[in-house]
């Protein structure tokens, strides 16, 4: 196969000896750049954003497209699906560190870690006595994936009941149980901790809005690792202010947040830039799905 790999696979210099022996490769440090190529001389990508800047229409013999993201949105998926072309996400990759950034973005909550950096930066003893715990709370994770999965592996050990709510209703061992999103609401109500872990569509986006926020339970938590797009950023403004406990968000609607966005000066919410996803496991999980993905291909 004629393989293009860009630089949105940091490790790919490692395997390229290996990869030679069965591909013909061209190498794309950044994605935007000019091809080093003709575009019929392409057969398979190895990318992230690259049809953001090289419209996919051009590979006409394009048949194998391997992302580094989790992710299709930055994908013409209508596209692919019409010309038979696989397509293979970094599925699992991301998954540890996000879920460890939802559990401790939570707890930070909980515990009330602000409170304390603020007194140890001013050199000052005092106590909170209104430290809240996460045992025996209730866990809502939109979508059971592999995500969503490794949020319930976490909660679950906590002590926390884990409910999914997911298209495709089934068991999962990582959860309590699993129910449809048409029966969402009679959760969220009850739910102390609602984090999304779905990807974005067209049936998702703007999904988390003002109707949704006014369904959860008052003093509950709100956590967005999924995308932003997915959540009315306005109605989750009114909802930290009427009701929620706090919210953790890593994903916005736009990004990057602007310094004079609103969300900024909210006392209950944390906020940190799209960053859920960076692991010091992550480049060996890439480059193992990756080679996995490629050693079946002819």
């Amino acid at each position: 196969m004629h393989l293009l790999i860009t630089g949105a696979w940091q490790q790919f210099y490692e395997f390229l000896p290996i990869i030679k022996r069965r591909h013909e490769v061209k190498l794309l440090q950044f994605e935007k750049d000019s091809l080093p190529c003709e575009s019929d001389w392409i057969e398979g990508i190895i990318g992230n954003g690259f049809f953001l800047y090289h419209p996919i229409e051009h590979f006409v013999n394009l048949r194998f497209i391997q992302l580094t993201s989790a992710g299709y949105d930055r994908i013409p998926m209508d596209y692919v699906t019409s010309h038979n072309i696989k397509i293979f996400n970094a599925r699992g990759v991301y998954s540890i560190p996000m879920a460890e950034y939802a559990l401790s973005g939570v707890l930070s909550l909980l515990k009330n870690n602000r409170f304390f950096m603020e007194k140890q930066k001013s050199h000052l003893w005092e106590k909170d006595r209104n430290i809240k715990e996460l045992f025996g709370r209730k866990i809502c994770i939109f979508g059971c994936g592999s995500v969503g999965s490794e949020c319930a592996k976490r909660f679950e050990a906590m002590g926390c009941e884990v409910i999914g709510i997911d298209p495709i209703v089934q068991e999962n061992q990582y959860f309590d149980k699993v129910v449809h999103p048409m029966y969402m609401n009679s959760i969220v109500d009850e739910s102390d901790v609602v984090i999304i872990t779905l990807p974005l569509t067209k049936e998702t986006k703007s999904m988390f809005n003002e109707e949704f926020f006014r369904v959860m339970k008052d003093g509950s938590i709100f956590v967005n690792i999924a995308r932003g797009e997915l959540v009315d950023t306005n109605a989750l403004i009114n909802a930290l202010d009427a009701k929620l406990f706090g919210a953790v968000l890593d994903v916005f609607e736009n990004e990057p947040l602007l310094p004079e966005n609103a969300l900024w000066d909210k006392p209950n919410l944390i906020i940190t830039p799209h960053n859920s996803f960076v692991g010091d496991g992550n480049n060996n999980r890439l480059s193992h799905v990756i080679m996995s993905n490629l050693n079946e291909q002819n």
